[in-house]
């Protein structure tokens, strides 16, 4: 190994052409080799030097602006004929040179600096010169011939030299030009050339008709905007600028529609407009080299499209983001991270466990210590911080390793949970709650069907009706308890309707409550206007006054008068059930049309699910009325619904 570096250092050291090596963002001279010293001027000790330090003439030339290029881009960069002036045995000299910036990368793929590749063509460009200038010459010797025939014998022998030599200069000039469309052909980019007087396209390669989508025959020898019209309105005008000014133009990511194979396309390009001169320093073509970068963008694109999906999935679930460092215990949380937590910006871990419950302090180690085996973290906690009710969060998050399998970072989320898991116990509560209140019932139910099963062979008549009669009032409780259930499902899906009519109110009011009213155990009394019609769904409305004077009744026994009213209020109704019964405490008041929410919570009093009202205050609102209730303890209760009156009828 070591006799093939000597060897590679010997083939560099002793080729003919300048060959040297930058490295790092500082462009240090790292290697040159004789060739490379002896065309800057220079010697050894500009080894190790930054590049302008060893060649402080080139300041203001375009070579430093190249390198950082192709370091910055990992992209090659090569050159025909360029100019370079430098300084050599004090004095600025003028060279050409045809060179290749080659990017240098380590074994990860990372740009570390670029070598470059040289020839000295400053000959070939000076004898270019020479034979346009000679070429002028020889018209005036031609001229000079006519009236000096004499001098035609002596200048035979320096014609013939100077033939020689432009034979040889063609030849060079030829061999270079050949050079250059290789390198056009063979450039992993796409490459056209456009004359400026014409706009004429002189050179392009397969890859540059493969991203304008056009065949050969359409661009090469024709006007660069007849063969490509769609991109004419926007990059003709740049065009132009940069044949005037000389200055190149760079486009990155550039939209275009381009027609390609007949089919219009979105494309995006990264391209450059470089202005080519002549010796005379005029702008002779423009090279355009473009690279598509469509799939680049386009994936970039979608990566942003979904990052923001998520972004706003986050923001609107509220979920707080997080990232905690293990090796400094840095903890860098989102606002809404901060706004869960309430403790500011740059909290870290332990301050936010110590506001934990006590019971709960002990969940995050346990989490972290499982996540070693499995990456994952998941935990629910109670958060307290004084003053403020208590929080359950929810904390989910993904451990990183490094190859050791030691711990580097964890990103996560945190959510309030509260609500959730208050509407858990609730649906708990409510579970609880039917399982009881159903079971009363259907106990009673089982034990009448029993006594019946046993009376079948030798019928007691005077126990038979009492067992008929507790059987149907049991069969009554679960149906009315069913009923409730499936009312609430249906208001769920959407698919409670109504079926409106024209309706006197007066007639359902005094119709409505049969079974209160054979019971005897209350009076209701009806006041107010008995006339009102109403257009609403008569069964819905008879279904609220119903559970309005079954609360009445179960909520006030010894009430023994419930007054029903109706009063006009303009375009709207107001039916009310008053009692005079305990009243409800004014902290219940807010809550009562709240769904499974019951007056007497411990169900000691009176049964039910606590569904009746949140169904009535459904149907209410449905027809577009409202409902509400006035209560004062030791006055009674006051319930109302209010209704439209609808077009008045013909």
């Amino acid at each position: 190994m070591i006799l093939d570096k000597e060897i590679l250092a010997g083939l560099i050291e002793g080729s003919p052409y300048p060959i040297y090596l930058i490295l790092g963002d500082e462009l240090r001279v790292a290697l040159a080799n004789a060739a490379t010293l002896k065309a800057w001027g220079k010697d050894a000790s500009v080894i190790g030097k930054p590049f302008l330090a060893a060649l402080p003439e080139i300041d203001g030339q375009p070579f430093e602006a190249l390198l950082r290029q192709v370091m910055a881009t990992g992209e090659a960069y090569h050159a025909i004929n360029d100019r370079a002036d430098l300084m050599i045995d004090g004095q600025l000299k003028t060279f050409y040179y045809t060179f290749s910036y080659q990017p240098v990368k380590d074994a990860d793929g990372k740009v570390i600096g670029v070598v470059c590749y040289a020839t000295d063509v400053t000959q070939l460009v000076e004898s270019a010169t020479n034979i346009s200038r000679m070429g002028l010459e020889a018209v005036e010797n031609n001229e000079r011939l006519a009236a000096i025939n004499e001098a035609l014998a002596a200048s035979n022998e320096e014609l013939a030299t100077t033939n020689e030599e432009l034979t040889e200069s063609t030849r060079l000039l030829e061999l270079s030009e050949g050079r250059f469309r290789n390198l056009i052909q063979q450039a992993p980019f796409a490459i056209c050339v456009i004359r400026a007087n014409d706009l004429v396209v002189t050179e392009l390669n397969d890859r540059y008709l493969e991203l304008v989508g056009k065949e050969r025959a359409q661009l090469d020898g024709n006007p660069i905007w007849d063969g490509v019209p769609e991109a004419a309105e926007a990059y003709a005008p740049i065009m132009e600028r940069v044949f005037q000014s000389g200055k190149a133009f760079f486009a990155k990511e550039a939209e275009l529609i381009l027609i390609r194979n007949g089919s219009p396309e979105q494309v995006f390009i990264d391209f450059v407009y470089e202005p080519v001169n002549d010796l005379s320093g005029n702008v002779s073509a423009v090279m355009v080299v473009g690279i598509d970068v469509s799939e680049k963008v386009r994936t970039r694109h979608a990566i942003e499209e979904v990052e923001e999906r998520i972004r706003l999935a986050v923001e609107a679930a509220e979920i707080g983001t997080y990232d905690l460092n293990y090796s400094t215990g840095e903890l860098v949380g989102s606002a809404r991270f901060n706004e869960i937590f309430g403790l500011g910006n740059g909290v870290d871990r332990e301050t936010i466990i110590d506001h934990y419950h006590p019971d709960d302090a002990h969940l995050s180690a346990l989490a972290h210590e499982e996540a070693k085996k499995t990456g994952r973290i998941f935990y629910e906690a109670r958060y307290i911080r004084e003053g403020f009710p208590l929080k359950w969060l929810r904390f989910q998050a993904k451990v990183y390793f490094d190859a050791n399998g030691n711990r580097l970072r964890t990103l996560g989320t945190v959510m309030d949970i509260t609500v959730y898991k208050a509407l858990q116990q609730q649906k708990d509560d409510f579970i609880s709650i039917a399982s009881h209140e159903l079971k009363t019932p259907l106990t009673t139910l089982k034990a009448s069907l029993q006594l019946l099963v046993r009376m079948r062979e030798n019928p007691n008549t005077v126990l038979f009706p009492k067992v008929i009669d507790q059987a149907s009032r049991s069969m009554d409780k679960i149906t009315e308890l069913v009923d409730d259930l499936l009312n609430v499902s249906k208001i769920n899906q959407g698919h409670v309707g109504l079926k409106k009519n024209w309706f006197n109110l007066g007639d359902l009011l005094e119709k409505c409550c049969i079974h209160v009213r054979e019971s005897g155990s209350h009076e209701l009394i009806l006041e107010g206007d008995k006339s009102l019609m109403v257009f609403a769904d008569e069964h819905r409305i008879d279904q609220v006054v119903v559970n309005l004077v079954n609360n009445a009744v179960k909520y006030a026994p010894a009430s023994k008068q419930i007054f029903l009213g109706i009063k006009s209020l303009g375009e709207m109704v107001k039916v009310s059930v008053r009692d005079n019964g305990p009243g409800i405490p004014a902290d219940k008041l807010p809550h009562l049309f709240d769904r499974y929410f019951r007056a007497d919570e411990m169900g000691t009093q009176v049964s039910g699910l606590g569904l009746g009202l949140f169904i009535c205050a459904d149907i209410v609102q449905r027809h577009g009325g409202e409902i509400g209730v006035e209560s004062k303890p030791g006055e009674g209760s006051n319930f109302y619904f209010t209704l439209p009156l609808g077009e008045k009828k013909e």
